[in-house]
């Protein structure tokens, strides 16, 4: 998936005070709007909802999601930052009659390590994976982060930007993300360098014949000097989206090197009817609104993707932009120390606070603004402790240097217990997650309407994914090419039952007697 960090930019750099701009969001740029006086404006989140033509998360949605899990809200959704969708309703009503759907985000990897914006859609991805018991699905798209920065610098490829290098970054990343605490046995991690090839790239293939070039430019802003590669890439990023792009990881063969299973030489139709949910930062909705519009012209028609999308978590400088991998100021990252993460706040967080002690005592602070109580909101669980620190800084009471120190608290916390889990992330840990194999996942412990189980699978298979989502349609026959495969297959069985016992009944010669 594209990266939240796309621009590799420092959020609001603006050199010319005079210069007037809109604000501008799409997977390789977010800033805020500059007005007339140079001034960066926070990001217009209802305008973002309107241009993209998106739908607000509401409260309704909250009490639905907890009626369906049984379970509460997580902290992202219950204050909105994670703020709005497509589909979300569709998802928790398919999970509640059919048991379960797949998982789907990604990370373009720019770094050795993540920071902690990027934990953003990870934190929240893992706490949906957990309420759902359901298989997920992380892509590392070190292809297209290799291709966009070569864009970038007009072609030429420079010092840390190889091929090598990005593979190298993913690699890194992924340790980082196992550290957010994914379940393995219900958790499947890949960089598109190593993985794409077998039923994904039939899928690939076939989106990117219904995508023409005005389109790709159109939805992406691509020219005449936009290299060839990052045009073609949307159709990866798109149909990392299908199940059936995976065949594996619901128990049927691949086609692929070395063995190339002659019964996986088709497409499983049973996968093309799993739902699919991606959580991601809004700047990444342009791909899958192109994705959308196409999943039912598929060979095999897939539902439309649902999407629950995020806020950004704002820079260290404050609104406008976002944390940067390419500014060391606008990040905390996931390898600081207590120290650094402590100065960094310190001396970089933009502050709601007054330009006095004595004015902030007598008019309070602007929390809306205010960088410190902005990560507390992401990061601090307690909600009541959240409203209270809001209540004292409006009123004047809580200072700026005691919301920096309470926000240092909770953020040294959090990425202290990140480091000691990544230290256990070894190789070998890495490879078992980028392993493909059939997933262990539940679903939905009662659906109102459970999918029957494929009983018919093609010869050679494994015995069925899981039952809940690979049907076998309505009936419970299987499709028309699964049951027209399990015929094959139970003649061929029945033809070689004969042989055998036709040669058991023949004269045994002599030497087959001595033996």
């Amino acid at each position: 998936m594209a990266s939240t960090d796309k621009a590799d930019a420092p959020p609001a750099v603006v050199e010319d005070k005079t210069t007037v701009s809109k604000q501008k969001i799409d997977p390789y740029n977010v800033a805020g709007e500059v007005d007339e006086s140079g001034n960066v404006k926070a990001i217009d989140y209802d305008r973002l909802i309107q241009d993209f033509g998106v739908q607000p998360l509401t409260e309704e949605h909250l009490q639905r999601f907890e009626k369906v899990t049984g379970k509460k809200a997580h902290r992202l959704m219950r204050r909105k930052l994670f703020f709005s969708h497509r589909d979300f309703d569709k998802i928790l009503d398919a999970y509640e009659k059919h048991g379960t759907f797949m998982l789907y985000t990604g990370r373009g990897p720019s770094s050795g390590s993540m920071h902690l914006g990027h934990t953003v859609p990870f934190l929240f991805t893992k706490e949906l994976q957990e309420m759902f018991d359901v298989p997920l699905v992380i892509m590392l798209t070190d292809d297209e982060k290799y291709l966009y920065t070569r864009n970038k610098n007009e072609g030429v490829q420079k010092k840390g930007s190889a091929v090598e290098d990005f593979l190298k970054y993913a690699h890194e990343n992924i340790k980082d993300i196992i550290a957010m605490g994914f379940d393995p046995k219900k958790t499947f991690i890949y960089t598109d360098y190593e993985y794409l090839g077998g039923h994904f790239y039939w899928n690939i293939s076939e989106f990117e014949s219904l995508v023409t070039f005005n389109q790709a430019s159109g939805a992406f802003g691509f020219g005449n000097s936009t290299n060839i590669g990052l045009i073609a890439y949307m159709a990866k990023q798109c149909v990392a989206a299908f199940p059936s792009s995976y065949p594996e990881l619901f128990g049927y063969k691949d086609y692929r090197a070395p063995d190339f299973a002659l019964s996986a030489a088709r497409r499983y139709k049973a996968l093309a009817s799993i739902p699919t949910l991606i959580p991601c930062a809004i700047d990444q909705e342009p791909y899958f609104r192109v994705l959308r519009d196409r999943c039912e012209r598929m060979t095999d028609a897939h539902p439309k993707t649902a999407l629950i999308l995020s806020k950004f978590l704002t820079a260290l400088q404050g609104p406008g932009g976002k944390m940067s991998a390419s500014d060391p100021n606008s990040a905390i990252f996931m390898s600081d120390t207590p120290n650094q993460i402590k100065k960094k706040i310190n001396s970089h967080a933009f502050s709601g606070g007054r330009e006095t002690l004595e004015e902030h005592k007598r008019l309070g602070g602007n929390p809306d603004v205010d960088v410190a109580y902005t990560y507390l909101s992401y990061f601090l669980e307690d909600d009541e402790e959240l409203a209270d620190l809001n209540k004292k800084y409006r009123s004047g009471e809580l200072l700026t240097g005691e919301m920096k120190a309470r926000c240092i608290a909770e953020v040294q916390k959090f990425v202290s217990a990140f480091q000691e889990r990544r230290a256990q992330v070894t190789h070998e840990v890495m490879r078992s997650y980028m392993s493909p194999r059939k997933l262990e996942f539940g679903g939905n412990p009662s659906p109102t309407n459970p999918a029957t189980s494929t009983s018919a699978k093609p010869e050679g298979e494994a015995s069925g994914g899981d039952d809940k989502a690979a049907s076998g349609g309505k009936d419970g026959r299987g499709t028309k090419g699964e049951r027209k495969a399990a015929k094959l297959a139970a003649k061929k069985e029945e033809q070689a039952a004969k042989k055998e016992e036709k040669l058991a009944q023949r004269p045994r010669t002599e030497s087959e007697e001595a033996s």
